[in-house]
């Protein structure tokens, strides 16, 4: 099965380090991060995982809740989870999924087939509060991902949802935006850009950030 962005995430029960959880109401009206690992133990994840907790109140203040998951079993998870949290100086306060039989890695389309049937790769799937797919991130097994990628992400999905702008290259929560080339109306643009705009070229318009 393939996912692409639009799709609704597909919804599951599965056991969890913070017990049984089904998805779909346990994310409820919020932001979601689902993010898979190869294995229990891996310096990489284990890194990963102590980032995401470190991130605890970033994530919060935007409304998204992290959820992680790999094929190891609850039992694993438990262990791990005290080694990361001495190891990183941390404390893993959201659910890692125990997908011990491969459900979610199977739904969410994390194992290669070319690849062990046991180890899922390095995704990221960003989800909102309609339970619909908006950004997925694919890492290799040895690349660690950028947490300041997926909150800068969510920020733009955040901005752009609820104004008529677009991010450019590079963008950073308080930067500059595109105003999108769909709004023409002068009459609009000035209620919606009171501090104004200025035309970089007559195709591309930038504003300062609204307020969100």
């Amino acid at each position: 099965m393939t996912l692409r962005l639009g799709d609704t995430a597909p919804d599951f029960t599965q056991e969890s380090t913070a017990g049984p959880i089904s998805f779909h109401e346990w994310a409820g009206n919020s932001w979601v991060v689902l993010f898979s690992h190869p294995a229990d133990f891996t310096p990489v994840c284990t890194t990963e995982l102590g980032k995401t907790a470190a991130l605890s109140t970033e994530f919060a203040k935007r409304g998204v809740k992290p959820i992680a998951v790999s094929v190891d079993p609850l039992e694993s998870h438990g262990k791990w989870v005290n080694d990361i949290n001495e190891t990183q100086n941390t404390t893993v306060n959201f659910p890692i999924l125990a997908d011990a039989d491969r459900k979610v890695a199977t739904l969410y389309d994390m194992i290669h087939p070319s690849s062990l049937a046991n180890a899922t790769v390095r995704s990221v799937f960003i989800i909102d509060p309609k339970h619909v797919i908006r950004t997925t991130f694919t890492y290799p097994a040895s690349t660690g991902r950028n947490f300041d990628e997926i909150l800068r992400v969510i920020d733009s999905l955040q901005l752009t949802d609820s104004h008529k702008v677009a991010t450019p290259a590079n963008w950073k929560d308080g930067d500059d935006v595109v105003i999108i080339p769909a709004l023409q109306d002068p009459a609009e643009i000035a209620q919606r850009f009171p501090k104004g705009y200025k035309a970089v070229k007559p195709y591309l318009r930038l504003t300062p950030q609204p307020n969100k």
